[in-house]
């Protein structure tokens, strides 16, 4: 069996002895249709979208809810459509692992039409102008990751291509926001119609993140001249140009050998993993956990398609970002977050086998229940707790997963004042909580300082995950060591009275002296980590 159209024809019977789902609809007329009437953009080729977005719409198409598929537009690494999409047709494995050890196979086919977003591409750009200039097109959605819609560095330099495409204007743009808006330029040229831009990201507030960036470049093409005055208004307006703001779940890691190994064994050919000379890690197939949420403001000034047939919720603004704080400020980022720092000093590879270890799950069930829930927004249409229940015992536990909490650990001094922060503020603005009950949280700080010194719970050492303040934060352990000497920790208090690593002012709340005590603990030697952990979770 191979991943192309032609396999999926001529091998049918052996993919469905293999247990695969196929797509149930006629391949030659969705792409017709797509083709004359695209509805539906994506940009981000990567895993998330073949196994969340992509899936979505392959459910509608089997259902004969759609008459038209999806179209892959990809800016930053054009070799994923060159060397794993375009060569097997649009298609995508998608391995569903399941909690019970199950495995899912489905082929997804929705994909209609594969682009590259390069402006030098005439032909891809043409088509892509080509799109964006009809008037069925409805949505244009992003999984480009937060630092996608970035314009400047952290010191509020503008990036060399974005600075360039504002002074050259939207004719052959580089940067990949200045190509978006090019884009979107050539919509507001062929009679201003309406659209909803859909970043489809894992940030806070990712509409608003979207609907900057495309400001930006408005603003710097009119004011320069390089763009029809009435272009800002265009995007300015909201009955024209939409921004909804969306909430997503869905832990879907790198693909992973031992899904290959089981593909390989159903007789799959072809499906080898390729890294890009961007370093992408793309393959064939994707892996991902079965639980996903996908929160949509509905706001579409073009209509939509019937994503909720597809599982897709649609509310409010309001009720996305509730939804949006539950999930990462109380119900399930806090407890990632605990399991990466922890299980990198104590040397676990997966967080799954993490779940096994008691301390390890009570810790998480008592900053979850007992510290987090309290604190939860309720948003009316999604139960905290159930939420949480299924974090604790369906999501994280899963086996087939093999997610790690060294990727998880990745970027933690920009996760913590989020992750735990808000909770702490919210103990303090509300008079029936009492910040002082809060002893999971303080906890999980100073493990994050013991992390730092790069020194695991046996004594070696480990290289920490990638982190913008790991050089920074780490200057203030660095000359610590593991000893059972008493340490004068005041050399901590400039950190913990960082209120961008954590939120508050650690010092301010009077949570500082219990991170300190917490550390010395764990600093104490060999194995103190875990009698620590042992000691205050149990």
């Amino acid at each position: 069996m191979q991943l192309t159209r032609a396999s999926l024809e001529t091998d049918r019977n052996d993919f469905l002895a293999a247990g695969y789902r196929l797509p149930d609809f006629d391949f030659d007329r969705i792409r017709a249709n797509t083709l004359k009437n695209p509805v539906w953009i994506h940009f981000g080729t990567g895993n998330i979208f073949r196994a969340f977005q992509a899936n979505i719409m392959q459910r509608l198409l089997n259902q004969g809810a759609v008459e038209t598929g999806l179209i892959a537009a990809e800016g930053y690494d054009y070799e994923i459509i060159e060397k794993s999409i375009r060569p097997h047709d649009g298609l995508t494995v998608l391995a569903t692992l399941k909690a019970d050890g199950t495995v899912e196979k489905t082929v997804v086919g929705s994909i209609a039409e594969a682009l590259i977003l390069d402006s030098a591409n005439k032909t891809d750009f043409s088509r892509l102008k080509e799109i964006f200039a009809s008037p069925s097109l409805q949505l244009a959605s992003f999984t480009i990751t937060e630092k996608g819609y970035a314009l400047s560095d952290a010191r509020g330099r503008l990036f060399s291509d974005v600075e360039a495409d504002f002074d050259k204007g939207p004719d052959c743009p580089g940067s990949y926001m200045g190509k978006v808006v090019s884009l979107l330029y050539h919509r507001f040229q062929n009679g201003g119609l309406p659209i909803a831009m859909v970043s489809m990201d894992n940030c806070s507030h990712n509409g608003d993140k979207l609907k900057a960036a495309v400001h930006a470049f408005a603003d710097a093409w009119c004011e320069r001249g390089l763009a029809e005055p009435g272009f800002c208004r265009y995007v300015k307006d909201a009955a024209r140009v939409a921004f909804p703001w969306t909430m997503i779940d869905k832990i879907t890691p790198r693909p992973d050998p031992k899904v290959e190994a089981i593909l390989d064994s159903d007789g799959f050919e072809g499906l080898n993993p390729v890294i890009t000379s961007k370093n992408t890690f793309i393959a064939p197939f994707v892996n991902a956990e079965e639980c996903e949420y996908l929160v949509i403001e509905d706001a579409f000034p073009n209509g939509r398609p019937p994503l909720e047939k597809g599982g897709v919720i649609f509310t409010d603004r309001e009720t996305v970002d509730k939804i949006e704080k539950m999930k990462v400020c109380t119900c399930l980022n806090p407890l990632h977050t605990a399991l990466a720092v922890f299980g990198c000093l104590l040397g676990y590879r997966l967080i799954s086998e993490e779940m096994k270890d008691p301390t390890l799950r009570k810790l998480i069930e008592l900053i979850g229940y007992r510290e987090g829930l309290p604190a939860a927004v309720d948003p009316g249409i999604l139960d905290p707790k159930a939420f949480i229940d299924q974090v604790v015992n369906v999501r994280l536990p899963n086996p087939f997963m093999p997610d790690t909490p060294q990727r998880i650990a990745s970027d933690t001094s920009q996760k913590l004042p989020i992750r735990f922060g808000e909770t702490i503020k919210t103990y303090l603005r509300d008079p029936s909580l009492d910040v002082k009950d809060l002893k999971m949280i303080p906890l999980v700080f100073a493990g994050w300082l013991r992390y730092l010194m790069a020194v695991d719970d046996q004594g070696g050492r480990f290289e920490p995950s990638p982190d913008p303040l790991l050089e920074e934060a780490g200057a203030y352990v660095k000359d610590l060591e593991l000893n059972s000497a008493p340490k004068d920790l005041s050399v901590l208090d400039g950190l913990l009275r960082n209120e961008k690593i954590f939120g508050v002012d650690l010092a301010a709340v009077g949570m500082d002296e219990s991170v300190k005590k917490y550390f010395a603990e764990m600093s104490y030697g060999k194995g103190a980590v875990r009698e620590t952990l042992e000691k205050y979770v149990k």
